[in-house]
């Protein structure tokens, strides 16, 4: 009898990294996930990095354990995900100098000396700072010459992965939105913005659209793995947008993916950018979309870190049962997440409440005001992409694991009056887009699962107190700091 066929799919995001089985429709058949593991450069006040060699052994280990949990298939098809920003460096012979992960910000201290800001934000879509790529590289070229010396290569993780299993070395387009070095207007590396961020165009590999055959498997990898030597690896992308891909959404639509960050999205079919730089602007991963961001922060990181310290050993049914049994949520919270109408991050948060300390205060208290900053976040940055693009529609599609709260997907609905729509799977976003992908590049006939859930605004007017007391808390905030 012969095997199912199925696809491996790599995500690799910031806090930890995953790879799953899954059927040619998305539905994931098994999944194995570990940390990503993180070094602190002390050459500078705020640089991680990771070690490439550990993160490849780390991917072989979660495939071999995600296959063995699903023996009676047949791996037609790998491919790979990844935070956005992050890159690996390579030498001459293709080996892995470095990782540099998105949150690491060693090229923070020369931001001051780019020039022509304006005009890199006109062709990037995006504002220079640290968080990009390109800074990253010039942080390493300023206090890191013996691996600038060496430097032959820039991968994005994804990519890096891809290149790790078929030996094929590219960079797909909605990653190299993330560069700075890339022209997202004309869909290719730019000398112009070499020249501005002074790093030589050589490093660039060949551009290479999502969807695409990279290659077929390295037999060494096919052997360890025990899978066919002739499965292809296709090009993947950037994490977001396979979870937006995930949602099936139509052009025009709005997307809002609850992640380690949450990028809130509209899914255009021309180059736009904000005339007071608030947004971004990426390639998508289908054909010549690009999406239109606002993007509120490190809010899934908040969310998870605050569960380890609340709710270390209980699972997320449990917390969203505490939650429906507060009448009073007792505290509200500010923890640095973005909005893109301020110019500059709030870097210092907190939570208030009333003193004495009231006996109605619980862990959930606590929790409640993580997922309302969460959801508040989301609705002025949802209100800021509307001041730059219309959206007509009556819903907003959502994704990610964020929104696995019953409480959040509410709160968001009802701040910004909109039916809030998830489909199924919607915990595992990246991954099912990254099926899909696959189906669509191997021209795979398949029933995408169209299953939804549908959340309703609630009653406004006590939601819409407790969001100017939320504004109020943050303002608060920016003045104490």
């Amino acid at each position: 009898m012969p095997l199912d066929q199925a696809y491996l799919i790599i995500d690799i995001g910031t806090g930890n990294v995953r790879v799953a089985v899954t059927k040619k429709n998305g539905e994931i058949l098994s999944v194995k996930r570990d940390n990503v593991r993180y070094e602190k450069d002390e050459l500078y006040p705020d640089a991680l990095n990771f070690r490439p060699d550990v993160l490849w052994d780390q991917i072989l280990q979660l495939s071999s354990q995600a296959l063995s949990a699903v023996p009676g298939v047949e791996i037609v098809a790998i491919s790979a995900s990844s935070q956005r920003e992050g890159i690996v460096l390579l030498d001459e012979r293709g080996k892995a100098l470095v990782g540099l992960p998105n949150h690491d910000h060693r090229g923070r201290e020369w931001e001051h000396s780019i020039t022509e800001k304006g005009r890199i934000y006109s062709l990037t879509g995006r504002f220079p700072s640290s968080l990009f790529s390109a800074m990253k590289v010039v942080g390493i070229r300023n206090r890191r010459r013996e691996i600038y010396e060496r430097m032959r290569t820039m991968l994005s993780m994804s990519d890096w992965a891809q290149y790790q299993f078929c030996g094929v070395a590219g960079y797909e387009h909605s990653q190299a939105s993330e560069t700075q070095l890339y022209d997202v207007a004309r869909k290719k590396w730019s000398d112009d913005l070499c020249w501005l961020f002074g790093l030589p165009k050589a490093i660039l590999p060949p551009l290479h659209d999502s969807g695409t055959i990279a290659g077929t498997i390295l037999p060494e990898h096919a052997a360890r793995l025990k899978i066919s030597p002739r499965a292809v690896v296709i090009v993947g992308g950037a994490d977001t947008q396979l979870a937006i891909k995930s949602t099936q959404p139509r052009p025009g639509d709005i997307v809002i993916v609850s992640g380690t960050t949450t990028p809130i999205v509209r899914i255009i079919s021309e180059y736009l950018v904000d005339s007071k730089e608030r947004t971004w602007t990426n390639r998508h991963v289908e054909g010549d979309n690009f999406i239109l961001e606002a993007n509120a922060g490190v809010t899934g990181l908040n969310y998870q870190r605050l569960k380890e310290v609340f709710y270390p050993n209980e699972g997320y049914d449990l917390i969203e049962g505490e939650l429906d049994q507060l009448s009073n949520p007792q505290c509200l919270a500010s923890l640095g997440s973005l909005v893109a109408e301020e110019k500059q991050p709030l870097t210092k948060g907190g939570f208030i409440f009333n003193a004495p300390v009231s006996h109605e205060l619980t862990r959930a208290s606590f929790v409640w005001a993580t997922l309302w900053d969460i959801a508040c976040c989301i609705k002025e940055n949802y209100d800021c992409l509307l001041d730059v693009t219309r959206h007509d529609t009556d819903y907003v599609w959502a994704c990610g694991g964020g929104f696995q709260s019953k409480m959040l997907r509410q709160s968001v609905a009802t701040l910004i009056d909109k039916k809030v729509q998830v489909r199924n799977g919607f915990q595992q976003a990246s991954v099912t887009g990254g099926a899909l992908l696959c189906s669509e590049a191997l021209r795979e006939q398949h029933r995408q699962d169209a299953a939804m859930e549908t959340v309703y605004p609630g009653e406004r007017e006590r939601c819409h107190a407790l969001y100017l007391k939320w504004k109020e808390l943050r303002a608060g905030l920016k003045q104490i700091f």
